[in-house]
């Protein structure tokens, strides 16, 4: 009996432990998940994405502003009008990354890869926000407003034709509508922010002689913060961010095996030149860097744009995948989309002016330059001082391998996920633009607290 009731006893402090287990798995369960209906409209936020409490998105909720259709849909609705010289029409689908791009000789993946128009980040960023994670619907809880004017397409439509009135009447009428809404009279504009598809330049019309538009002139937007694939050093407002690039994964493990892929790949340049001269161009290095590369021919790759299809996205892939460096000079501006696709390939870009990235992506790439690039003086390239081909031969291969690493680790942070889906390991261009943006009106919301 007495060794029936020791059992008896066991058992009852093993049942114990087992209620004990239960109770807690409970009490984190119902810690994690709220099952209440929410008392308040902080509780919750609205994205096509979901539901999440806001806990986890304290100070980072956005709201999207809605703006009257001229500014954005009409646009797209109209895209056969938005380039002379090229119908926009197809490159608008699947939410801005374009058509399918064909894999022609197994040179891209099966999936994520797209041709994608590099002045498309604004219709990419705007479906890009509406899945973001804390979206809300109500203005006044909000962080930070997000204007979605396609000022770059917009001004596309006048480039080579159009009269400066026209170029202007959309920036204007924003303006003028915009100040109006309670949600600029909160800030008078401090949290508001946008996107720019085209460069800082066509925003900045200085004269009526001269190309683009005004809107980054108009002193109603002087609080706003902009967002362009190249900004104005002289701005305190502006900041660059990634052109889109031809891959926009939708899950974690095309981002994987895309690295995978480019880390294997075997590289039979030294380097790589992708683009074409710019003769109306005086100060351009490009004759030098093309005659350079000839002249080293088969050490240097050569894709003349006047001649190839760069255009087509397995072309360039394909040239900066065999090459180890890829050559990134000034084109009409000082930046190229041409710096991210060779980032994509793997490639190690060479810049030969600071501005063609180190001063403007400082979100996205390294503090370090030297850790991912390689930089060239210009002014002795332009003056037949340096050759290419020596100074790269005589960098040690335990830095190009070190490079190439860091180039590969970068691609992540300077590509756009698929608009419709997010990545889990990953922090993508949107992402990281996303959280500075708001980073920055926190701390301009912090001070205007402390100035009051």
């Amino acid at each position: 009996m007495a060794k029936l009731f020791g059992i008896k006893k066991s058992m009852d402090k093993c049942f114990n432990w087992y209620v004990f287990i239960l109770m807690v798995l409970l009490t984190c369960l119902l810690h994690n998940f709220n099952f209440s209906v929410p008392k308040s409209r902080f509780s919750t936020f609205k994205s096509e994405g979901g539901i999440m409490s806001n806990t986890s998105c304290q100070n980072r909720y956005i709201y999207i502003q809605h703006l009257p259709s001229r500014f954005n849909t009409d646009i797209l609705k109209d895209c056969s009008s938005i380039l002379k010289w090229q119908n926009m029409c197809i490159f608008i689908s699947n939410f801005g990354i374009g058509p399918i791009a064909p894999n022609f000789e197994n040179i891209l993946e099966d999936k994520g890869w797209y041709a994608t128009d590099q002045f498309l980040l604004e219709v990419i960023f705007h479906n890009k926000m509406k899945r973001y994670k804390c979206l809300t619907n109500d203005s006044s809880s909000a962080t930070a407003i997000f204007v979605p004017f396609y000022a770059g397409l917009d001004v596309s439509r006048y480039v080579l034709d159009g009269s400066n009135a026209q170029r202007d009447e959309n920036s204007l009428r924003l303006a003028k509508w915009i100040v109006k809404t309670r949600e600029w009279k909160k800030m008078q504009g401090r949290d508001h922010f946008s996107v720019l598809g085209r460069i800082s330049i066509d925003f900045h019309r200085e004269s009526e002689d001269r190309w683009g538009s005004k809107l980054l002139m108009l002193p109603d937007f002087n609080n706003m913060t902009f967002l362009n694939i190249e900004s104005d050093s002289r701005s305190s407002n502006e900041f660059a961010i990634p052109y889109p690039t031809y891959f926009h994964p939708s899950s974690d493990i095309e981002v994987f095996q895309w690295q995978e892929k480019v880390q294997k790949l075997n590289r039979s340049y030294l380097y790589a030149f992708v683009g074409c001269r710019r003769p109306n161009i005086a100060t351009s290095i490009r004759d030098q860097i093309i005659q350079q590369c000839i002249s080293s021919y088969p050490r240097c790759k050569l894709l003349d744009c006047n001649t190839s299809d760069c255009n087509n996205p397995a072309n360039v892939i394909k040239t900066f995948g065999k090459s180890v460096f890829c050559l990134q000079p000034a084109g009409d501006s000082y930046t190229r989309r041409s710096t991210f696709d060779s980032i994509l390939a793997g490639c190690i870009p060479v810049f030969f002016h600071p501005r063609s990235a180190y001063t403007q992506y400082v979100w996205h790439l390294p503090d370090n330059s030297t850790k991912y690039s390689v930089l060239i003086d210009e002014e002795a390239l332009r003056n037949e001082n340096v050759k290419i081909e020596k100074i790269l031969k005589e960098i040690p291969e335990h830095e190009v391998e070190a490079m190439r690493k860091e180039v590969i680790k970068l691609i992540p942070k300077i590509i756009y996920a698929h608009p419709r889906s997010s990545l889990r390991t990953f922090e993508d261009a949107f992402d990281i633009a996303v959280q500075n943006v708001v980073q920055r009106i926190n701390s301009i919301t912090k001070k205007e607290r402390l100035e009051y």
